[in-house]
C-alpha cells in the first residue's frame, strides 16, 4: 500500500508559476511509475505528466509540454510538478498517482494509488 499527499496548490495570476509535491509513505515509492492527473469541475480527469521509476523517462499532455515538468525524488519519497507560465485552463483539482506495476501509462485506470488531490487556481 501507497499513500499519498499532495501540496503546493493554490491561486495565481496567468503566467506565473506553481510547484506541487506529492509525499509518499508506504511501500517503497522508486519502485513506481508516477503521474500526474487533474480534473476541473464538469470533465473527466486527464493526464498531465508521468515519469518512470528511475527518472529515465518523463512524458507529458501536449496541453502541458514545454510549461511543466515531473520530476521525482527517491530518497526523499516525493514526486513534484514545477508548472510554469500557467493559464486559467490549468485550472483544476491536481492528483498525483503511483502504479503498482511496471510500465508508464497515460491512462488514469492503470495507477492503482492516489492522493485526496491540491487545488491550483489561475486567474486572468
Amino acid at each position: 500500500q501507497v499513500q499519498l499527499v499532495e501540496s503546493g496548490g493554490g491561486l495565481v495570476q496567468a503566467g506565473g508559476s506553481l510547484r506541487l509535491s506529492c509525499a509518499a509513505s508506504g511501500r517503497t515509492f522508486s519502485s513506481y511509475p508516477m503521474g500526474w492527473f487533474r480534473q476541473a469541475p464538469g470533465k473527466e480527469r486527464e493526464f498531465v505528466a508521468g515519469i518512470t521509476w528511475n527518472s529515465a523517462g518523463t512524458y507529458y499532455a501536449d496541453s502541458v509540454k514545454g510549461r511543466f515538468t515531473i520530476a521525482r525524488d527517491n530518497a526523499k519519497n516525493t514526486l513534484y510538478l514545477q508548472m510554469n507560465s500557467l493559464k486559467p485552463e490549468d485550472t483544476a483539482v491536481y492528483y498525483c498517482a503511483a502504479r503498482g506495476s511496471r510500465g508508464s501509462s497515460r491512462y488514469a485506470n492503470d495507477y492503482d494509488y492516489w492522493g485526496q488531490g491540491t487545488q491550483v487556481t489561475v486567474s486572468s
